[in-house]
């Protein structure tokens, strides 16, 4: 099933007309209404009539997190307050919090985009989606939600932690579909163990998600442990939440929205645009958003992009699973590691648990890096001799593919924490 065959099969030419004719409206738009965005574009000489094609997308300036902090809060809006419904924000954890507004018309084109990634995932109207995404400022919740409603399905909106209640209501209802991070769905599968409740007892069918990088071998993981078909679902509150992109059922790669979501991929390092099929950074331009729109968004995650037709009948371009991101990779003694490589390396172990904390030090002038990782509860035991061997095991693994040695610590099950938001996989004490 396809929910807007008209937009999701659309010719490559049709969707090029469809996004020249937004964006050319979009810049004018903002260029008279956002002052931070006019002085951008008049110290590159540029003005909106320039703006005639997508092919012209690559003259805008670049749009970056920063912008929105020095702009805060509502600077970067292009309507006033009075037109402005609901108000999201990021946790600004690294600093002030990035803060999105949305019209009316906005909530209108999220609720559409995101039902469009749910019937990508194979929701349905009979389908009853348990959203255990947060309710709040953070866009998961609500975003879900909405989308869940206009496609007429049924949704419960638990939102986040209260494990047991979640995996009672899973039985109690009968749950099809489940909304979360792939840490907590893992974290839901050990409860239901310790509950002694099987999936089999559940009526689960499908899992959508996202909201932090997850590996190919978590996906086998969380299949393998929840008997349903986990899909990849990916957003940024500044472009608009959850529903920029999403896996269809053929699972080769998120569909963007690039009705709403213009697409580019760049050098992270000289900013220029790279070839389809490349590996770089992802780069938005919003193209139908009133109360917040965005050009050319630095999103800092490393994808690529795929322009042919899908098996699934879509013509939607795909993005591929996000290898890291650009400005949360870590440089060990000159070598470049994700969190999600030391993660996919765990998960191909059957001794460990997908359960990991990497905590980098500076000594002296040296890079440290130590890996935390939860042992299975059948390897853990008293005998030295064992534990040592997979201690240097893990060692082994992580040096030869990533080329970097890494102090390894063993520790029990459970004794990493656990959360219903994005699992906290890296701790940087180092004054960089």
């Amino acid at each position: 099933m396809i929910w807007n065959e008209t937009i999701e099969c659309a010719t490559r030419e049709e969707m090029k007309e469809i996004q020249s004719v937004r964006l050319a409206e979009t810049v004018q738009r903002i260029y008279h209404n956002v002052p931070g965005y006019r002085s951008k574009m008049q110290k590159v000489g540029l003005v909106p009539s320039d703006i005639q094609s997508v092919d012209d997308i690559s003259k805008l300036p670049f749009t970056t997190k920063e912008d929105l902090r020095n702009h805060y809060p509502f600077g970067m809006f292009t309507v006033p307050m009075s037109e402005i419904v609901r108000v999201h924000a990021s946790s600004g954890t690294t600093g002030r919090p990035t803060v999105v507004g949305y019209t009316r018309k906005d909530l209108n084109t999220w609720a559409e985009v995101v039902t469009r990634t749910l019937v990508m995932a194979g929701v349905q109207r009979n389908d009853v989606v348990q959203v255990a995404y947060g309710y709040g400022l953070f866009t998961g919740g609500l975003g879900i939600h909405y989308g869940t409603e206009n496609l007429g399905a049924t949704v419960i909106p638990i939102s986040g932690g209260n494990t047991q209640k979640q995996i009672q209501l899973m039985q109690d209802f009968g749950t099809t579909v489940i909304a979360c991070t792939p840490s907590y769905a893992l974290h839901l599968a050990e409860v239901m163990t310790d509950m002694g409740i099987s999936p089999h007892d559940l009526k689960l069918k499908a899992g959508i998600f996202g909201a932090e990088p997850w590996s190919e071998n978590m996906r086998k993981e969380i299949e393998g442990k929840l008997y349903l078909k986990a899909i990849d679902i990916y957003g940024l509150s500044e472009v608009i939440g959850p529903g920029v992109s999403c896996e269809c059922e053929c699972q080769t790669g998120m569909h963007i929205n690039e009705d709403h979501f213009i697409p580019e991929i760049i050098d992270p390092e000289t900013l220029q645009l790279l070839a389809p099929g490349e590996l770089g950074e992802l780069v938005f331009s919003t193209v139908t958003k009133e109360g917040i729109p965005l050009l050319r968004y630095r999103t800092r995650d490393l994808t690529r992009l795929n322009y042919e037709k899908c098996a699934c009948g879509r013509t939607l371009v795909r993005m591929e699973k996000c290898k890291g991101r650009s400005d949360d990779m870590l440089i060990i003694r000159g070598v470049n590691v994700f969190p999600s490589q030391i993660e996919s390396i765990l998960l191909e172990m059957s001794e460990t648990e997908p359960h990991y904390l990497l905590i980098v030090e500076r000594e002296g002038n040296l890079d440290t890096l130590r890996l935390l990782v939860e042992v299975q509860e059948q390897f853990f035991s008293d005998e030295i001799k064992m534990l040592e061997a997979l201690r240097k095991k893990i060692t082994s693994n992580i040096q030869s593919t990533l080329g970097v040695s890494v102090d390894v610590r063993l520790v029990e099950p459970r004794t990493i924490e656990r959360t219903a938001g994005k699992a906290k996989r890296v701790i940087d004490n180092r004054k960089l």
